[in-house]
């Protein structure tokens, strides 16, 4: 039985324009999963900074509370705990 197509062993050869296509398709879906991913971050960041803008606006303005009324008054001897074995 004959083989049929490149399939002979003696006409066997790298097919170069064929490898050429495939390596240009992969560098061309790459280049647009780039641009996709950069063009994606882009946007997430705008709406994150839009978000930002909004809650910073809306913010309610707290004004300085007063000093109580009680003084808080420091630890004047600090014990250590003893701990038993």
């Amino acid at each position: 039985m004959q083989p049929t197509g490149n399939q002979n062993p003696e006409t066997r050869r790298i097919d170069w324009l064929g490898i050429f296509r495939i390596l240009l398709v992969q560098v061309l879906v790459l280049l647009a999963l780039s641009a996709a991913f950069i063009r994606y971050l882009d946007w997430s960041s705008d709406q994150a900074w839009a978000e930002f803008s909004r809650a910073v606006v809306q913010a309610p303005v707290t004004k300085a509370q007063p000093p109580s009324a009680t003084p808080v008054q420091p630890v004047k001897d600090k014990t250590s705990c003893t701990r038993r074995v």
